[in-house]
């Protein structure tokens, strides 16, 4: 007892005085941030938003004036994340470290006092589901390109081309009618049916390219089974000064010049109005692969876009208008005479047709029109509630020539098109975005609806319809224990009607589809490190009238097509899952998704091709079955140290014929891509200065049906490119950015297993592009 008592004492002794200590050589953690969440579409505040510190986990939540607080904070540096349903997510970091001295007085505790305003992006990707975005610096080094083109870089993401002017995203596998285009908050309708078919959107028009992986049919419809791509304009510059900016791109194959300007800001003496103008031209002769060129595969494109808006208070008001158009000349290689010469070119090495360059369009090509006109009206409510309501119409006029003009010597008969399709698009969608129940719930109810009809003149391919459909769909979202926890339904009904003629009798075709989905998900941030998310999705996608009905020669495809009226809707069950850690030199992401698609409709090449009166045409029949996509998407950025950075990015996709045992054809290699680059300090008014050598490597697709295809799938290639890319800051306001790339250095012969015109010719060959990009 003698030895116990000292021993207790002078371990309290000890405890006291490294107490005291700490005290004194810390300050008491009395540092607090405070500030704002703002719609930057309306100004006004968002109530609800979860406001994160993402090293604890530590949330509150914004209240009736958009405000939140963190209190009882110690000096130190913190990231805060920003998300609500219907919003992109934000990360913001605050340094609460800085002037910080032991000894405090008022004034130097003042320092650690932060009043930070968050402005909000409104989108309505899902919070658990896998987001890539393209913006800034990023999104600048495609300009010039192809909405396909440009998202190709991200991880998951491939094209379906037809030749090497046309191609349309292709995410985890699906395209065309399973990934669904959101063009500046309205679902694009065109005919997107075709492979061929590219979508009929300028990527100027927009400051946000973002992708949304795997099945999301509660938000947006019945036929996102794949995936999302959303076109996001920049908010319309309320009460802004005047300013602009202009693009130019100008590529050596196909000799190619692109040029594209913006104007906006506000009205001087009109509080609450914006503006903006956009224009773009483009225009391209025929494409050159490393042997040889590509006979009449120019291209040539004239869009715009106008766009106005009012805020006051509460209440928002915009309309929009976009005009595309495009002519697209079509390989003249891929239309053949006769069945012995088609199995000849596609056996051989080069095409039949070859020719110099030039930068006129012949027959077959595609001229292409696209107009859409967006109203939109929203307001905030005082206790936090958000009605908002689009209207948009649309109309698609799309024209296809043959290579073959008609007999007919008469000037309109030499200028009418083999296939009209002329499609008009009426929709509506009206959304509700409640206030947060219980301080943790809140969400959004909304209802879609559709209705479009179809003229098509010219050679019969698919028949003439009308189309109603409507959607009624509800998401909530709770945040809990630091666990982000969604949950959505979503009921669908359509209703199509066909008008053709069997054996010259008018007849009337009329189908009904409708079914539910669903969709629940979770995201945590674990630490200041690492991050999870998790969604389980079901969707479902009726047949489209190509599906149902074609029975022709597609010129744009060169191939022959039929439908079959038999065919029933897709039902598709959807698992994704991804991990992200994030630190000041790693930042990693590895996903995975698992795709079941019941009744799932392809294409299926048939064993000998057709032989019509427009020549000798690979042969395709619509059919069915059982199929599942399954794969890894994996993306690193690594800096090595203060300048030089190691990018890779691998995708690894095996797609399933489950009824048949077997596998799917038209289905994208595995891919590995990979950069390093070198930046510079800035120099002088020079910032931003970086070089990059990369290489992007394709497989050869194995998982083919044996006999499947008319020609064997191409080997496997690989590609050099290097990228030279800096920002010139001319004034405060005033910015030029300059980016020089050379894409297929080595000038490889290839061909993609996705390009449809594989069985004719190689891909493009080199390309050197420059980019400029002036800010004012």
């Amino acid at each position: 007892m003698k030895e116990t008592l000292p021993t207790a004492w002078l371990m309290g002794l000890l405890f006291l005085f490294v107490s005291a200590n700490s005290f004194s050589q810390k300050p008491d953690c009395h540092c607090f941030i405070k500030g704002t969440v703002r719609d930057d579409h309306s100004g006004q505040p968002v109530v609800g938003a979860t406001l994160l510190l993402t090293q604890s986990n530590q949330g509150v939540f914004t209240d009736a004036d958009g405000r939140y607080q963190f209190t009882g904070l110690c000096p130190g540096r913190y990231e805060i994340e920003c998300r609500i349903v219907g919003y992109q997510s934000r990360r913001d970091t605050v340094n609460l470290t800085e002037g910080h001295e032991e000894d405090f007085s008022l004034a130097e505790e003042e320092i650690h006092l932060k009043d930070v305003e968050i402005t909000a992006h409104r989108t309505d990707a899902p919070i658990s589901q896998p987001l890539t975005t393209l913006t800034g610096s990023d999104l600048a080094r495609t300009r010039g390109q192809s909405l396909g083109e440009s998202l190709s870089g991200i991880t998951g993401v491939s094209m379906l081309q037809t030749g090497s002017s046309i191609a349309k995203p292709v995410i985890h596998g699906m395209h065309s009618n399973r990934v669904l285009i959101m063009n500046n908050g309205v679902r694009q309708e065109g005919q997107q049916w075709g492979s061929e078919h590219a979508p009929e959107i300028d990527p100027f028009v927009a400051t946000r390219l973002s992708v949304v992986k795997g099945a999301a049919g509660v938000r947006y419809g019945s036929d996102a089974i794949g995936g999302v791509v959303l076109v996001e304009p920049e908010e319309l510059p309320i009460d802004k000064p005047l300013r602009g900016e202009v693009n130019a791109a100008a590529f050596s194959n196909g000799r190619q010049g692109a040029a594209s300007a913006t104007l906006q800001g506000g009205v001087k003496g009109l509080s609450g109005f914006g503006w903006r103008a956009q224009g773009t031209l483009k225009r391209g002769g025929n494409i050159q692969t490393p042997n040889y060129f590509l006979d009449n595969t120019g291209s040539a494109e004239r869009n715009f876009s106008l766009a106005a808006g009012y805020r006051h208070k509460g209440f928002g008001a915009e309309i929009y208008y976009s005009h595309f158009k495009t002519k697209l000349g079509i390989f003249s290689g891929s239309h053949i005479g006769s069945v012995t010469d088609l199995l000849n070119v596609i056996q051989s090495s080069e095409p039949l047709i070859k020719s110099d360059f030039s930068y006129i369009i012949n027959r077959p090509y595609q001229d292409v029109a696209h107009n859409l006109l967006k109203g939109e009206m929203h307001y905030h409510f005082p206790d936090g509630n958000r009605l908002k309501w689009i209207s948009a119409y649309q109309y698609d006029n799309r024209l296809e020539y043959d290579l073959h003009a008609p007999r007919n010597d008469s000037l309109a008969a030499l200028n009418r098109p083999e296939l009209s399709f002329r499609l008009t698009t009426l929709t509506n969608d009206i959304i509700w975005d409640h206030k947060p129940l219980a301080g943790k719930l809140s969400g959004q109810i909304g209802v879609s609806t559709l209705y479009q009809y179809n003229l098509m003149d010219g050679r019969p391919l698919i028949p003439n319809f009308d189309q109603w459909n409507i959607g009624l769909f509800a998401i909530e979202r709770l945040v809990s224990n630091g666990w982000e926890l969604e949950a959505g339904l979503r009921y669908d009904y359509r209703d199509l009607t066909t008008y053709r003629f069997v054996n010259r009798i008018k007849t009337t075709d009329h189908f009904n589809f409708y079914n539910a989905s669903g969709t629940f998900g979770a995201g945590r941030n674990l630490n200041d490190h690492w991050s999870v998310l998790l969604n389980f999705g079901t969707a479902w996608r009726a047949p489209n009238v190509s599906e149902l009905f074609s029975d022709g020669v597609h010129h744009g495809a060169a191939a022959y097509e039929r439908g079959d009226a038999t065919l029933i809707p897709e039902k598709a069950l959807n698992t994704v899952a991804s991990v992200r850690y994030a630190s000041d030199r790693l930042t990693m992401e590895v996903g995975g998704y698992y795709n079941h698609i019941r009744d799932y409709i392809y294409l299926k090449p048939q064993p000998e091709p057709i032989l019509t009166v427009r020549g000798a045409f690979p042969f395709f029949k619509y059919t069915q079955t059982d199929a599942t996509f399954q794969g890894i998407d994996v993306s690193a950025d690594w800096k090595l140290n203060g300048r030089l950075s190691w990018m890779s990015k691998l995708t690894y996709l095996r797609v399933s014929d489950v009824r048949n045992d077997a596998y799917l054809v038209m289905i994208p290699a595995n891919r590995w891509e990979n950069q390093l680059k070198y930046t510079w300090g800035d120099k002088g008014r020079w910032e931003k200065i970086f070089f990059a050598v990369g290489n992007r490597w394709v497989g050869e697709q194995r998982r083919v049906p044996p006999g499947g295809d008319f020609a064997p799938p191409p080997s496997g290639y690989s590609l050099w490119n290097a990228q030279l890319s800096g920002k010139l800051a001319i004034s405060e306001m005033n910015q030029l950015e300059l980016t020089l790339t050379a894409e297929n250095i080595l000038d490889t012969a290839y061909r993609d297993y996705l390009n449809r015109f594989r069985y004719y010719a190689d891909d493009m060959g080199r390309n050197v592009s420059l980019r400029a990009r002036y800010v004012f």
